[in-house]
C-alpha cells in the first residue's frame, strides 16, 4: 500500500507539475541479506523484539540485536551495507530516501542513513551508485563516525571505549570534545584518548582484527549485493 500510495504521488507531480521538484521524501526498510544464528529486531523501549529471517522489514527506530557467534548482514540504503557481528546491537535511528517527483523515472536525489552502535562491532562498506547525495552516520556514546570517501570501516564499543577503524577509505570522527579527525586506511582512533592523530592499526591487537573482520565482511557484502541488484529492492 506504501509503495503504491508513493507511486502514485509521482504520477501526480509529473502530469501537474505542482511543485513536486524538490523531491519526495520517505522513510524505507533496511534489506536482510544474510542472517546467522539468534538475531532479533524489534523495540527496545517495549521490550518487544522477533527473530529476522530474509523477509524481515527492519526500520528506523528498530533495535538489532545478535547473540554470541551470530551476525547479520543488512543494505540500510543503496550504497550503505553493514555485517553486525556477534555479541552486538544497534539501534537504527533514520533510514530515508528522497526522490525526483518530476521524474518518472523517480530518480534517487539522496539517502541518509543513521545508526547507533550500543555494544559490539558494525563493519561498514560505503559507496555512493551515482551523484546523488549520501550520507551515513554511526554513533556511539563516546563519538560520531562519518564516511569521507567511499570506504570500508569498522566501529566497535563496549559502552565505555570506542574504537574507529578504516580499512579502505577515509573516515571523519568526533567525539568526547575533541577536535574532529580523519582516519586514513590502515589507522584507527579510540575514545577516550589523549592522542591527538589516529594511530597505525599494526599497533594494536584490536584494531589489526578489526580490518581483517571487515575485508571478511566486503567480500560477504559484495557478493551477496550483487544477488540482489536486480531486484529493484529499494
Amino acid at each position: 500500500m506504501r509503495f503504491a500510495l508513493f507511486g502514485s504521488v509521482l504520477a501526480l507531480c509529473f502530469l501537474f507539475g505542482n511543485g513536486c521538484s524538490k523531491g519526495i521524501t520517505r522513510e524505507t526498510a533496511a534489506t536482510v541479506f544474510f542472517v546467522k544464528g539468534d538475531v532479533v529486531f524489534g523495540s527496545a523501549e517495549r521490550n518487544q523484539f522477533q527473530p529476522v529471517t530474509p523477509k524481515s522489514r527492519i526500520r528506523g527506530r528498530d533495535t538489532v540485536r545478535t547473540s554470541d557467534g551470530a551476525s547479520i548482514n543488512l543494505a540500510l540504503v543503496p550504497g550503505a551495507f553493514v555485517q553486525l557481528s556477534g555479541n552486538s546491537a544497534i539501534k537504527i535511528e533514520e533510514l530515508r530516501l528522497t526522490k525526483d517527483g518530476n521524474e518518472t523515472a523517480a530518480a534517487m536525489l539522496d539517502r541518509s542513513a543513521r545508526i547507533q552502535l550500543n555494544r559490539g562491532k558494525v563493519s561498514i562498506l560505503f559507496s555512493r551508485p551515482d551523484r546523488s547525495a549520501s550520507y551515513l552516520a554511526v554513533t556511539t556514546s563516546q563519538s560520531t563516525i562519518t564516511p569521507d570517501s567511499d570506504c570500508l570501516f569498522s566501529v566497535w564499543t563496549d559502552g565505555t571505549t570506542t574504537r574507529a577503524t578504516c580499512g579502505r577509505g577515509e573516515v571523519i570522527a568526533s567525539g568526547d570534545g575533541q577536535s574532529t579527525v580523519k582516519i586514513a586506511a590502515g589507522y584507527f582512533y579510540q575514545w577516550p584518548t589523549a592522542a591527538n592523530e589516529p594511530v597505525a592499526a599494526t599497533a594494536e591487537g584490536g584494531a589489526q582484527m578489526d580490518i581483517r573482520t571487515s575485508l571478511e565482511a566486503e567480500k560477504e557484502l559484495l557478493d551477496q549485493a550483487a544477488r540482489w541488484q536486480n531486484r529493484r529492492v529499494f
